[in-house]
């Protein structure tokens, strides 16, 4: 597969199979994926991986958790003015026609939101933690990072959903991950096999053209 190829195919999946993944094929991805570029070699992820039992003993402990969580970052800026304001407006829209949601119906949005913390039901996932101490040059190495496990991903046959969305649950992660107080968590990543004939598996995010962000001096 041409890394074009894989870029194309790449997508946010948001309804998985069920059929496991190995652990054996999400290490391999993850070796490789540690060569993405990294500012000073510092390779600030932290990875904590869950599949098959964790998997259900997370949820499960999830259930269960009452306690408050209080995300340690905005997922999207307070303001969002144009033209990013319209690009997510759109998105959210183009989704919710695709699975038949009306505009009005405010529970049965909540409540597909709420899907973001079952991972869609893909039978692993992975959370993405750095170090309190690491800056915005580094959250930019995660990215890169996810990036190339993503469509490495692609590659073996997986497909992935990113899910900054499980920062606004930091707490309950953190305290089944039993992770050290230093870590923040980022973000969070369904992995799995894609439900083709789910309706929402036919998002398409539109990208704008090329002349309204890139200048050529």
């Amino acid at each position: 597969m041409k890394v074009s190829q894989a870029v194309s195919r790449r997508a946010s999946t948001r309804a998985f199979l069920d059929k496991a993944v190995s652990n054996e094929l999400i290490r391999e991805i993850l070796q490789k994926a540690s060569r993405s570029p990294s500012g000073g070699n510092l390779q600030p992820w932290r990875v904590f991986v869950i599949n098959n039992k964790s998997m259900n003993e997370f949820l499960n402990f999830q259930e269960n958790w009452h306690e408050a969580d209080t995300p340690e970052y905005d997922i999207y800026p307070p303001k969002l003015k144009e033209p990013y304001r319209t690009n997510r407006y759109e998105l959210g829209e183009e989704m919710y026609r695709l699975l038949g949601i009306a505009k009005d119906d405010k529970e049965a949005r909540l409540n597909w939101v709420m899907n973001n913390f079952n991972f869609f039901g893909a039978p692993a996932g992975l959370f993405c933690y750095v170090d309190k101490i690491m800056g915005p040059p580094q959250w930019s190495d995660l990215g890169m990072f996810l990036q190339t496990f993503m469509l490495l991903a692609v590659e073996s046959g997986l497909d992935t959903c990113p899910q900054e969305a499980w920062s606004l649950r930091s707490a309950c992660v953190s305290n089944f991950l039993n992770v050290p107080d230093n870590l923040m968590l980022f973000c969070g990543m369904a992995i799995g096999f894609k439900d083709e004939h789910a309706q929402v598996n036919n998002l398409v995010s539109q990208r704008n053209h090329i002349d309204e962000w890139a200048t050529f001096i």
